[in-house]
C-alpha cells in the first residue's frame, strides 16, 4: 500500500491551495505558474540567475545571523539549501515565467519557498512545514524583493557576462589569426562598393579583430563599473525599512565573499532601487557589439559572393545545402544566422529601453522584462559568437587569384601613381581604361610614363598598402 502523501495544503492571503508533495515550491510559486503563461523562458532557463538569487539569500543569512536574528540551526539549513542551489541542484524547481508582473515577487518568493523546503528536509520536516522555518519570516528576513531581485539581477549579469568574456576573447583570436593568414593576400578595398584602394585581406580581417576587441574592453571596464553597485539592504523602497542597524553593510560584504565579485554597496538605495540607467547602458553596450557583428557577416557575405557572378574572393566552408530547387547551391547561413541573432538584441535593446523609462516613482514594476531581455542578449551573443567562430571563420580560406586579378584590373591601384605622375595625368589614365576597357598598367607602358622598375616599386604590396 503507498502511504506517500500526494499534496499539502498551503495558504496564503488569497487562501489555500493544494501542492503536490514533490514540489519544492510552494502556493504563492503555483499561482504565478498559473497567472504567468506568457513566454517560452522560464527562471530554470537562467542558472546564473538561480545561483545568484542563492547567493543573494545566502548573503542575507549570514548578515541576519551576524546580528542575532536568525538563529544557528535555522541559519545552517539555510545555507545548506542555498549551497544546493549554487552547485546546480534543485534547478527545475524554478518554473515561474520570467515574464511576470509583481516587479519580481514571483521570482522572490519562488527563492523563498524552495529554499525554506530543501532547508526543512535537513531539519528532519516535511515540505510545507513552515512553522520550523519560514519562507517569508526566516528565508527573506530583513529584505524585500524591490532590493533582492534587481541585486540578483545584477550578479547573474555578471557572471553571465564572464562567459560572454571568454566566446568574445575567441572570436577575436580567431580573426586575429585569419589576419595573419591572409597577410600577402593583396585585393582591392572597396568604399560604397566601389573600388578604392589596394589592402591585403589580412588588414581587413584584423579589422574585424580590432574593432570587436574595442567593445570587448568597453564592456569589461564599463559593465562592473555599473553592475557591482547593489541595493541590498534598502527593502521596499530604499529606506531600510525592517533591517536593523548595519544589516546592509554585512549583506553585501557576505555577497562578495561568497560571489567573489567586487560587489559594493550603492551610495543611496533609493535611487539605487529605482534608476534603471546601468541595464540601459549595459543593453547599449550589446547592442553596439551586435551591430558590429552583423555588419562583419554582411561583409564576408559579400566577400564570398558567387562563387562564379559575386565577388568571390574567400571562401565560406558549404554547411548545408541551400535550396529545394537549385542543385548546387549553397548559402552563407551562419553570417546569416549572425544576422537574425544581431537584429534581436538590438530589438531588445529597444525592449529593454522601453521598460526602463516605464518606471514610476520609487520602483520599476518593468524590471522582469528588462532582466529577461538582458539575459536573453547575453546568450544569444555568446552563441552566435561561438557558432561564428567555429562553424565560419576558422575555415575560411582565401581566393588569392581572384584578389590578385581584380587588384590588377582595376582602375583603383592608379591612385598609388598620384606620387609620380600627379592627378591630372592619372585621372587620364583612369578615364582612358574605364572606356578602352585597358588595364592602367598597360595604358602607363604604352605611353611609357614610367620605367619598368618604378612602376614595379609604385605598384608593391609594401607601397600600397603601406604595409612598412
Amino acid at each position: 500500500m503507498n502511504t506517500e502523501i500526494a499534496s499539502r495544503t498551503e495558504k496564503d492571503l488569497l487562501g489555500t491551495k493544494e501542492v503536490p508533495h514533490q514540489f519544492y515550491f510552494g502556493i504563492q510559486t503555483l499561482r504565478a505558474i498559473e497567472n504567468f503563461k506568457l513566454s517560452n523562458s522560464k527562471i530554470s532557463d537562467h542558472p546564473n540567475f538561480i545561483k545568484a538569487l542563492a547567493m543573494v539569500k545566502q548573503a542575507c543569512a549570514e548578515a541576519n545571523y551576524k546580528l542575532e536574528l536568525l538563529n544557528d540551526e535555522k541559519y545552517q539549513s539555510i545555507v545548506h539549501a542555498c549551497h544546493q542551489l549554487i552547485e546546480g541542484q534543485y534547478h527545475e524547481q524554478f518554473p515561474v515565467d520570467m515574464l511576470q508582473g509583481g516587479a519580481g515577487t514571483s521570482t522572490n518568493m519562488n527563492a523563498n519557498e524552495v529554499i525554506a523546503n530543501i532547508a526543512l528536509e535537513r531539519l528532519g520536516q516535511p515540505k510545507g512545514a513552515y512553522k520550523h522555518l519560514h519562507p517569508n519570516n526566516d528565508v527573506n528576513m530583513s529584505q524585500s524583493t524591490n532590493d533582492v531581485y534587481p541585486t540578483a539581477i545584477r550578479l547573474a549579469l555578471l557572471l553571465d557576462l564572464d562567459q560572454l568574456y571568454v566566446r568574445f576573447n575567441s572570436l577575436i583570436t580567431s580573426f586575429k589569426a585569419k589576419g595573419e593568414e591572409f597577410s600577402d593576400v593583396l585585393k582591392m578595398g572597396r568604399t560604397q562598393l566601389q573600388d578604392a584602394v589596394p589592402m591585403t585581406l589580412g588588414q581587413e580581417f584584423n579589422a574585424f579583430a580590432i574593432t570587436l576587441e574595442k567593445d570587448l574592453a568597453k564592456l569589461m571596464q564599463i559593465a562592473p563599473e555599473s553592475l557591482n553597485y547593489m541595493n541590498l539592504g534598502g527593502t521596499a523602497i530604499g529606506t531600510g525599512i525592517t533591517t536593523p542597524k548595519n544589516y546592509a553593510n554585512l549583506a553585501v560584504l557576505a555577497l562578495a565573499d561568497i560571489s567573489a565579485k567586487p560587489i559594493k554597496l550603492a551610495p543611496d538605495l533609493i535611487e539605487a532601487t529605482s534608476d534603471m540607467g546601468d541595464f540601459v547602458l549595459l543593453s547599449g553596450l550589446l547592442k553596439r557589439t551586435a551591430t558590429k557583428l552583423s555588419k562583419i557577416a554582411n561583409d564576408l557575405r559579400l566577400l564570398s559572393s558567387g562563387p562564379r557572378t559575386g565577388l568571390g574572393e574567400i571562401n565560406l566552408e558549404a554547411k548545408q545545402p541551400g535550396s529545394s530547387i537549385m542543385p548546387g547551391k549553397v548559402n552563407p547561413v551562419i553570417p546569416e544566422a549572425v544576422n537574425i541573432s544581431s537584429f534581436q538584441i538590438i530589438a531588445n535593446d529597444l525592449a529593454i529601453t522601453l521598460a526602463a523609462e516605464a518606471g514610476q516613482l520609487q520602483l520599476n514594476a518593468m524590471e522582469p522584462l528588462i532582466a529577461s531581455k538582458l539575459f536573453e542578449s547575453i546568450d544569444l551573443m555568446g552563441r552566435a559568437m561561438q557558432m561564428f567562430e567555429t562553424k565560419c571563420i576558422r575555415t575560411i580560406t582565401a581566393n588569392k587569384q581572384v584578389c590578385k586579378d581584380y587588384v590588377e584590373n582595376s582602375i583603383g591601384i592608379v591612385t598609388a601613381l598620384n606620387p609620380y605622375l600627379g592627378y591630372e595625368t592619372t585621372t587620364r589614365i583612369a578615364k582612358t581604361a574605364n572606356e578602352t576597357g585597358q588595364s592602367v598598367v598597360d595604358l602607363i607602358r604604352q605611353e611609357n610614363l614610367l620605367s619598368e622598375d618604378v612602376l614595379a616599386k609604385a605598384l608593391s604590396i609594401e607601397v600600397m598598402v603601406n604595409a612598412a
